[in-house]
């Protein structure tokens, strides 16, 4: 047998019309968690009936305990179940927002109509052909200081082949000395030799910086060099690895080389090298025709630098490149003018760009 629910005074019952109310017209669950807190919270109107239960008459308890426990539970399932209802009107509001019409065209999706720079691409292909020869990569900061910059590199004091370099060096210090935006990679170079004993094998890529600015030079450019130090490194290794570099970089079956005497202060013997051209109104096209194109220089590492770095000249030798990042890019897909790569414009990223997901490799292709 049902027993009848105890009827609620005339203000509890006007309290529950009114949070019923409340309850109905919440527009959204924030709302509705206002109305809970409000009614039910530990300072709500309902919280606040609860706490005189204790200074009533037993015979009032009886009566009002009830009462507010049934107000209680009867506004905890109201708001229980408009919540459900106000999920579902948010589901059906987004589901209708985020409809598809499978009959449209697809959308290009942003990877898809994103490009990865040329300087990145190169320095991607860079690492996977000198990873496959067997080199490490090495990284040191964009500001150097005078010694690892000049001195350690057979630089003296006072020298004209720092006029070569165009520094551009920061305000003096304290101690008088001044620190500089490295010229080339080169102190990457002398910090491995002088942190890490040999064998050595590494490639040093990174941003350098020169006071120079045409079409084929820019005040930063980047540039990779090479460094190889053990008992019986000689020419003909060099030859060898910038060989087989320039074979699978250029992606040619001949990369035929030609190796001039230069100078230059860190390397002894020192070398520019060309490789063979064929020029045409097209272009470059690298590795056939009867023209010669330089591209790097190289050399012997000097036994001053090996000495400046605490390996012993008469026991250990190396062999040491370098090269402008920027300029082989343009060599290999046919860009000319170098500024263009530092000038953001989005069409000329979208033109000479790469897919994303096309990752360089020897197995799959450098440039696909």
């Amino acid at each position: 047998m049902d027993v009848a629910p105890t009827p609620l005074p005339d203000d509890l019952a006007q309290l529950e019309a009114a949070i019923t109310a409340e309850i109905e017209t919440a527009a959204d669950e924030a709302a509705l968690e206002t109305v809970r807190v409000a009614a039910l919270g530990k300072k709500g109107t309902v919280a606040e009936r609860m706490k005189t239960l204790g200074k009533m008459s037993p015979d009032e308890r009886r009566t009002m305990g009830p009462a507010l426990n049934g107000l209680k539970a009867r506004i905890t399932d109201e708001i229980a179940a408009r919540r459900e209802t106000l999920v579902a009107e948010a589901l059906t509001r987004q589901l209708a927002s985020e409809s598809v019409d499978v009959t449209l065209d697809p959308q290009a999706a942003d990877i898809v109509a994103g490009r990865i720079h040329p300087i990145s691409q190169v320095m991607d292909e860079l690492v996977a052909i000198f990873a496959d020869l067997g080199f490490s990569i090495a990284e040191g900061p964009d500001i150097e200081t005078d010694d690892l910059n000049f001195t350690k590199l057979n630089f003296p004091e006072g020298h004209p082949a720092r006029d070569m370099h165009d520094t551009f060096f920061l305000p003096e210090r304290a101690d008088g000395t001044r620190r500089l935006l490295r010229t080339h990679t080169s102190p990457v170079q002398i910090r491995t030799m002088l942190q890490q004993k040999p064998p050595i094998r590494i490639i040093a890529p990174g941003r350098t910086y020169r006071c120079d600015s045409d079409q084929t030079h820019t005040p930063m450019f980047h540039q990779v060099e090479g460094l190889v130090i053990d008992e019986t490194a000689h020419i003909g290794h060099l030859k060898w690895v910038l060989t087989e570099f320039c074979k699978a970089f250029f992606e040619v079956e001949d990369a035929a080389m030609r190796f001039r005497p230069s100078y230059f202060p860190f390397t002894e013997p020192s070398y520019e090298v060309d490789i063979r051209c064929k020029r045409s109104a097209d272009g470059i096209e690298l590795g056939t025709g009867d023209d010669w194109l330089e591209i790097l220089g190289s050399g012997m590492v000097h036994p001053n630098v090996l000495r400046n770095c605490g390996i012993d000249p008469d026991k250990y030798q190396g062999f040491a490149w370098g090269m402008g990042i920027d300029r082989i890019a343009m060599l290999k897909y046919g860009m000319p003018d170098l500024r263009a790569f530092f000038e953001a414009d989005v069409r000329w990223l979208k033109h000479y760009g790469f897919q994303p997901l096309d990752r360089p490799s020897l197995g799959g292709g450098l440039s696909r």
